[in-house]
């Protein structure tokens, strides 16, 4: 039967160092900051920090994952978030008699020291909380303090996976929230989650700065290939050639990391 188990310290003693395999990165990423490392034995593709979660056996991307490359794994406890774990993946390994732990997530500073605590509890260790949340605060109050951009630079996130697959971030997602904890506004409005990308909005949107993830910018071919996308070189972001790039689990997880990167993203839209 599938246990999707609370987060009491009852609940958490009878998990702690068994064979987890983790369906998200940011839950990697806190399981790692509070010491349960060494009781993963596996991940998603998106778990990769720190650099020693590289290693983990991977069983996928979270949002395409199947059971049987998990069932292998001879896992006691698979977790990851809600919106991770699609309903039939639930019943299969419910089938496969493993227990579940979801958590929701939150894209604010205080749902990532929520959820932050949600983990350490529900993995049996309360405590281990503290001082990751110690050092997310200590990084938010240094990128709070050094990241003035003297007014509201207009961002425009572009997902991009080649010049066929081309996104941009509308409001409500993780990455506008970045943006604005960063010091700067969404450049597109109107729409949620993501739409295709279009020259007209391009220039209408005219950002002063153009956001993507690393692996984006590579797979179109670098800056030079960014230019060849149709109104690029039309808004204020292609004239300067303010192109911004972070690597995606750090933009958008919301975890540990939360603070650097917003300082991150704070210098480079100065």
């Amino acid at each position: 039967m599938i246990t999707v188990l609370g987060f009491s310290s009852k609940a958490g003693k009878k998990i702690a160092g068994q064979k987890i395999v983790s369906l998200n990165g940011t839950i990697s990423e806190i399981l790692a900051g509070i010491g349960m490392e060494p009781y993963i034995i596996g991940t998603d593709v998106t778990s990769n920090f720190p650099e020693s979660i590289k290693r983990k056996p991977k069983v996928g991307h979270n949002r395409t994952i199947s059971a049987e490359g998990i069932i292998a794994l001879q896992p006691d406890i698979v977790t990851g978030l809600t919106t991770d774990v699609k309903p039939e993946l639930q019943a299969q390994l419910k089938g496969a008699g493993i227990k579940l732990v979801l958590f929701n997530q939150e894209f604010t500073a205080d749902g990532t020291r929520k959820l932050i605590k949600e983990v350490a509890t529900a993995f049996g260790a309360p405590s281990k909380a503290n001082p990751v949340i110690d050092k997310l605060n200590a990084d938010l109050a240094s990128a709070a303090k050094s990241g003035k951009t003297g007014g509201k630079p207009k961002v425009l996130f572009i997902y991009a996976r080649g010049t066929g697959t081309m996104m941009v971030a509308g409001e409500g997602t993780s990455v506008e929230q970045i943006i604005e904890l960063a010091g700067g506004q969404n450049a597109v409005k109107g729409f949620t989650d993501y739409k295709p990308l279009t020259p007209e909005a391009l220039v209408a949107a005219d950002p002063d700065a153009i956001l993507l993830f690393s692996s984006g910018m590579e797979s179109l071919g670098g800056v030079a290939g960014l230019q060849q996308v149709q109104g690029v070189n039309q808004t204020k972001a292609g004239k300067n050639k303010k192109f911004i790039t972070m690597e995606g689990e750090l933009l958008t997880g919301f975890g540990p990391r939360l603070g650097q990167a917003v300082a991150q993203l704070s210098q480079n839209l100065k």
